[in-house]
């Protein structure tokens, strides 16, 4: 029997290794403070004891009145269920902004907006981005520090894991029957329907999706060679379809192929299940990859006191769970389950899957990301 990896068990050995007025957060100004004492304290508040009291960082975020999330769909680990409920909580309105875009957009709009109230306060990015992107945050440790093991945080708390899955086909069965290998995705009925979730290079989901295909036709993190020829199969097989995914293209059947998360494979099956439509999943065997992203604040938020409330709301037990609710396994699950706060009944809803899912190494996921951007634009043209 093939040994079957769960990731209520298993994916705890999964981590990152090292493994939106003016405002500037260096000084921690803000346009709705007008740079009070409170504010300069949030722009440089490492942990929770420089505000003094969870009480003393609610107000302070109060005062700030919103906060700029990014990249965060609603049906993306059930983010939308997250944001409402911390709207509800604390009375801060939350603006979402380019729910869709990538890991690198994510840092290309906090580059783009620097110094205005329209930069992202927070981030959610993948490994590969998060680490060529340290510059860009500010160091804070939530409540809960102590509780995430250290592979899976930054020491001085410049990112922290979040939340995992592990990489899969999904696809829709309806159309296309039943899908079990890469190889079938070459086939003329897949014209311009398979998708990865972004450009490798610059998206979490697509670079783990390459990291996929690679380990399927016998690569390594270190030889990634064959997940490239693949794409270029694909590309010349006239497969490849390189406009973005959305919920949207999937329904309206612009994707019929997407390699993606298993938490955004969930809420697909889910949605689609109502509209009549069959959406179905399998790993690639040799193509077991798990990878977690990460939070971090943005240096330069316009709302610092707001950030760094969010951070520890999703770092309670409440945000933690809805992560789970929403099929995504939260870097505290371990801790939440010993607590007795963990929701066994979506805890026993994660998959299993086949296989034991890896993850690359710091250096191997730099490297992998430079291996990308030197080849993908020529495998694709």
């Amino acid at each position: 029997m093939r040994k079957q990896f769960s990731i209520i068990a298993g994916v705890a050995a999964v981590m990152l290794l090292v493994p939106a007025c003016s405002s500037t957060s260096t000084t921690g100004t803000t346009a709705t403070s007008g740079g009070s004492v409170a504010a300069v304290k949030a722009g440089t508040a490492t942990s929770l004891s420089d505000f003094g009291t969870m009480d003393d960082l609610v107000k302070a975020a109060k005062a700030e009145g919103s906060i700029n999330v990014i990249a965060l769909p609603d049906d993306w680990a059930n983010y939308g269920a997250i944001k409402k409920n911390f709207q509800t909580k604390y009375g801060i309105t939350v603006n979402s902004i380019l729910p869709d875009a990538s890991s690198k957009e994510e840092i290309d709009a906090a580059d783009k907006n620097k110094g205005t109230d329209k930069a992202p306060d927070v981030f959610d990015v993948g490994a590969n981005v998060a680490l060529s992107s340290t510059d860009r945050f500010a160091p804070y440790k939530v409540a809960a520090w102590d509780k995430i093991p250290a592979g899976n945080k930054e020491s001085t708390g410049l990112w922290v894991n979040d939340y995992t899955g592990v990489m899969t086909v999904g696809y829709n069965a309806t159309k296309y029957g039943e899908i079990t290998s890469l190889d079938q995705l070459t086939d003329p009925k897949f014209k311009g329907q398979v998708a990865f979730n972004g450009k490798p290079a610059e998206a979490g989901a697509a670079f783990n999706g390459f990291l996929m295909v690679n380990g399927a036709y016998g690569g390594t993190f270190d030889n990634l060679q064959p997940g490239m020829d693949y794409v270029k199969k694909l590309k010349q097989a006239g497969t490849l379809n390189l406009q973005d995914v959305t919920s949207g293209t999937i329904d309206s059947g612009t994707h019929g192929v997407v390699f993606d998360w298993t938490y955004n494979q969930a809420s697909t099956t889910t949605r689609l299940k109502a509209k009549g439509v069959d959406w179905k999943v399998f790993v690639p065997k040799g193509g077991e990859i798990a990878s977690y992203y990460n939070q971090a604040v943005n240096k330069d938020a316009p709302h610092p006191a707001a950030a760094r409330l969010w951070e520890e709301y999703l770092y309670s037990a409440d945000a933690q769970n809805q992560w789970l609710a929403g099929a995504a396994r939260p870097i505290l699950f371990d801790a939440l389950k010993s607590a007795g706060t963990l929701d066994t009944a979506a805890a026993a809803s994660l998959p299993t899957v086949a296989g034991t899912p890896a993850t690359p190494t710091t250096d191997q996921a730099k490297a992998a990301t430079a291996f990308i951007k030197a080849n993908w634009d020529a495998a694709v043209k």
